[in-house]
């Protein structure tokens, strides 16, 4: 069974947690704008929003009105892990 393609703004948002996790983006660093995101990884400034967005859910991010996104925390690697209940793949 192949897996469900994954949308854009998760890749992105994948890569950053990535980048994050490797110290790449320390915490507190400054995520680039959302421009220079567009033109940085080829995606619309819809699909950045959205990986904002989801790295706020996942605890990552803060962002501070007409200040910028800010690495706040490190990624869980327990995340991947199902959740109690859910059947593993």
């Amino acid at each position: 069974m192949s897996e469900l393609p994954r949308y854009e703004y998760v890749k992105l948002a994948d890569a950053i947690a990535t980048d994050i996790a490797s110290g790449k983006l320390p915490q507190g660093a400054a995520l680039p704008g959302e421009r220079a995101m567009t033109e940085l990884h080829g995606v619309s400034i819809g699909t950045v929003r959205r990986a904002i967005v989801e790295l706020r859910k996942r605890g990552l991010v803060a962002t501070l009105p007409a200040k910028g996104t800010y690495v706040i925390g490190m990624p869980d690697p327990s995340s991947d892990a199902p959740e109690e209940g859910e059947p593993s793949a």
